[in-house]
């Protein structure tokens, strides 16, 4: 196999395991957050807006690092620039 192949076949690699490991962050985060929330909100029906609000924007924060990681595994599959130094390294 040449260097060609090689770098696609790790590029692919690499993508699916920052989206399987780089998601499951953000999930458990985003699940233990709406759980603190939910009880916050039991327990103070009255800051329920409050709660809600920073929620909301927390959660963006939040779901940001697998956007991140969705944004990375998308170049390493369609931009990679790695990918065309070792083309013009093979000549072709």
């Amino acid at each position: 196999m040449d260097n060609t192949g090689l770098v696609g076949i790790v590029s692919i690699a690499v993508a699916g395991l920052t989206i399987a490991i780089g998601s499951i962050g953000p999930a458990i985060g985003e699940a233990m957050a709406v759980s603190r929330a939910l009880s916050a909100m039991a327990q103070q029906p009255d800051e329920a807006n409050t709660i809600t609000r920073t929620l909301f924007v927390s959660l963006a924060m939040i779901e940001s690092t697998a956007i991140y990681c969705f944004v990375v595994s998308m170049i390493l599959i369609f931009a990679n620039p790695f990918w065309d130094y070792f083309v013009k390294k093979a000549g072709g």
